[in-house]
């Protein structure tokens, strides 16, 4: 993996740049190498630009809409460059704000110049699910993953970004695996981010909820598209001490033989 944004593109592939969120870059550093492995298994160059940080999700959904436009700008700076065919996130809630608020941000700052630069970087930033079916068109990446899985479609994956059964099509590819269908499984989670910590008793609620659906399909193994999710989930998962585990789709499809 290159960390330098102005190396030649390779001809014959796609050049990515890996836009790894501060969540997993801090606490699930694994998610971020397995989405490397995913995409140069499959050809592809990625490149990490050392100047990302925060998308400023947290800043923009708490109500602090000016204080997220420098943190904008800064992803602009970080992936704007123009030899990146595509921008992969392996974190649907973070590939959503820079599709769902990012343009909205850049006009609230009366700067054209980012109004602009948003509107042509915006559309090639793609959560890790949707890159692969929806624009590489590939279904099954060489995985191999020997256990029972239930999915989870998180909230921004599932109403923001429209991913579908993009994730689903990909473990059903999968060698090895055995999915089964979670019950009830749109709803939420109960994390939301700062809606856990602001709203605990109702966040804590939703978690209950999602933990029955979860132990009823009998899976060793809890997948989604957003870490952020599976905190909590599996939080709660080992508090009861079920065994059950949660793994991040991008280390499900990272595994092999």
């Amino acid at each position: 993996m290159s960390t330098e944004a102005s190396r030649p593109r390779t001809l014959g592939d796609v050049r990515v740049a890996l836009f790894i969120t501060c969540v997993n870059d801090t606490l699930f550093p694994d998610t971020g190498r397995a989405t490397v492995r995913v995409l140069e298994r499959l050809g592809h160059e990625v490149v990490f630009p050392l100047e990302q940080t925060c998308c400023g999700q947290m800043h923009a959904n708490s109500g602090y809409q000016l204080e997220a436009v420098p943190l904008v700008r800064r992803f602009v700076r970080a992936f704007g460059d123009p030899s990146f065919d595509a921008v992969v996130c392996p974190s649907g809630s973070c590939a959503a704000m820079v599709g769902d608020q990012y343009a909205r941000l850049a006009d609230l700052s009366g700067d054209q110049k980012l109004v602009g630069a948003v509107a042509a970087l915006a559309p090639k930033v793609h959560e890790l699910s949707q890159f692969l079916v929806d624009v590489l068109g590939i279904e099954d990446v060489g995985a191999y993953f020997p256990h029972r899985v239930t999915y989870h479609p998180t909230c921004h994956s599932l109403r923001l970004l429209k991913v579908g059964d993009a994730p689903l099509r990909l473990l059903r590819n999968v060698r090895g695996l055995r999915l089964v269908e979670l019950p009830e499984a749109t709803t939420c989670c109960g994390f939301g981010g700062t809606f856990a910590v602001k709203n605990a008793d109702t966040s804590t609620a939703m978690l209950t909820d999602k933990l029955r659906s979860v132990l009823d399909t009998g899976a060793e193994v809890c997948a989604a598209v957003d870490n952020s999710c599976l905190m909590h989930i599996g939080g709660g998962l080992s508090r009861q001490r079920t065994g059950v585990r949660t793994v991040h789709l991008a280390e499900i499809l990272a595994g092999t033989e």
